[in-house]
C-alpha cells in the first residue's frame, strides 16, 4: 500500500501534465471554432505540435492504466467489489479515448480539405464527450472507497463523487443540449473535485494503517 501511494505521487502529476497538454493546451492553441480554413492553417504551421498532442493523448491513457491499477491495489483491502467496479469503469474509457485519437490522425491527413478535416476534429471532440461518461462513472466507486478507507479526509470523497456527477451529467448534457452553456460550465466546474483528490494525494499522501507495509508485501 505504501509503495502504491509513493508511485502514485510521482505518476499522477505526469498524467495530469500530459492530459492538460493534449486535451486543453493543444485545442486552445490550434483549433478555431467555426473556422476550418484558419484551423487548417494553424495545424499546418504547427504540425509537430499537433502530432505531439496525439502522442500526448495516447501517453495519458497509458499512464491512466497504471494509475488505476495502483489505486485498485491501494483500496482492494477496503472493498474488493468497489475496487473492482472502479477498475472496470476506469479501464473501459481507455480504448474509447485511444481510438478517438484516430480522428485527429484523420484530420491531419485531410489538411488540404479543411471542411473534411473539421469534421474529424469535431468527431474527436464528441469522442472526448463519450469517454467523459466513464471518466465520471469510475469516480463514484472511488469516492466510496475514499470515504470507507479513512486514508483521506471525508470531504475528499464528497468532491470526488461531485466530480463524477460533473463528468457524467456534463457528457449527457453536451449530447442533449450543447447550447446550454451555463449548465455545461457548472458541470465542468464540478469536475475540479478530481483535481482536489489528485493534489491531496500528491502533496499530503494518504493516512494508511500502521500495518500497511505488511499488507503491501
Amino acid at each position: 500500500m505504501q509503495n502504491s501511494v509513493r508511485i502514485l505521487r510521482i505518476l499522477y502529476p505526469i498524467w495530469m501534465a500530459f492530459g492538460i497538454f493534449s486535451i486543453v493546451y493543444i485545442p486552445s492553441m490550434l483549433l478555431v471554432a467555426g473556422n476550418a480554413a484558419e484551423t487548417a492553417s494553424k495545424i499546418l504551421a504547427n504540425e509537430f505540435l499537433f502530432r505531439a498532442g496525439i502522442v500526448g493523448g495516447l501517453i495519458t491513457q497509458l499512464i491512466f492504466i497504471f494509475a488505476v491499477l495502483l489505486l485498485y491495489k491501494l483500496f482492494e483491502s477496503v472493498s474488493k467489489n468497489h475496487s473492482l467496479l472502479m477498475l472496470v469503469l476506469a479501464l473501459v474509457s481507455v480504448p474509447i479515448a485511444m481510438l478517438n485519437e484516430l480522428n485527429n490522425v484523420a484530420a491531419l491527413l485531410l489538411l488540404k480539405n479543411p471542411d473534411q478535416m473539421m469534421l474529424f476534429l469535431d468527431l474527436h471532440a464528441q469522442g472526448v464527450v463519450i469517454a467523459s461518461i466513464f471518466w465520471g462513472l469510475w469516480l463514484f466507486p472511488l469516492g466510496l472507497l475514499i470515504y470507507k478507507s479513512g486514508y483521506f479526509p471525508k470531504i475528499i470523497s464528497m468532491v470526488v463523487i461531485t466530480a463524477g456527477l460533473g463528468y457524467t451529467l456534463g457528457s449527457f448534457s453536451e449530447l442533449l443540449a450543447p447550447s446550454s452553456k451555463p449548465i455545461l460550465f457548472l458541470f465542468e466546474f464540478m469536475t475540479f473535485g478530481e483535481v482536489v483528490f489528485l493534489l491531496w494525494l500528491v502533496v499530503r499522501g494518504a493516512k494508511l494503517p500502521k500495518n500497511s507495509e505488511q499488507l503491501s508485501s
